[in-house]
């Protein structure tokens, strides 16, 4: 199931960045978008494909394989709860492209705080929701939690 996981958040990630590059194209031409919803972590199951700010405690952190070229090793950060049960989870890089001491430097930032991130919901395996979050500006420790 892990790496079956892994695996997956590896595809959308590599999905993501090829899209990535199409993007501020396809936005320059679309309509202003909504401001995102605040949604919790057990409700972002049902609010797929919306843009959202999801609050939780990150739980549990997990490394993935292989890297990303020209970001490094996708981290996946579970929030609420672990990884037996998730209910939500998001994928994001290290601070700068490279290998196990970038994403390490992530998972220390950000595991057993509560965070906010930010970005499309999307489905992930297992039917259980996340968000991508390339930019690190999409996740925001809460100060003082």
């Amino acid at each position: 199931m892990t790496s079956t996981r892994t695996l997956i958040a590896t595809v959308c990630a590599l999905a993501m960045l090829c899209v990535a590059g199409l993007a501020p194209l396809a936005l320059a031409q679309s309509a202003p978008s909504a401001p995102p919803v605040k949604v919790t972590p057990s409700d972002a199951k049902n609010h797929v494909g919306v843009l959202a700010i999801v609050c939780g405690k990150i739980v549990d952190a997990q490394i993935g394989d292989p890297g990303v070229a020209g970001f490094g090793k996708p981290v996946t950060f579970d929030i609420d709860e672990p990884r037996a049960n998730p209910v939500f989870y998001f994928v994001t890089f290290g601070e700068k492209p490279g290998g196990m001491e970038e994403a390490q430097q992530a998972i220390d930032a950000y595991k057993g705080k509560q965070v906010c991130v930010t970005g499309k919901i999307n489905k992930g395996s297992g039917a259980v929701p996340f968000i991508f979050a390339v930019d690190h500006a999409q996740i925001k420790s809460q100060a003082g939690k």
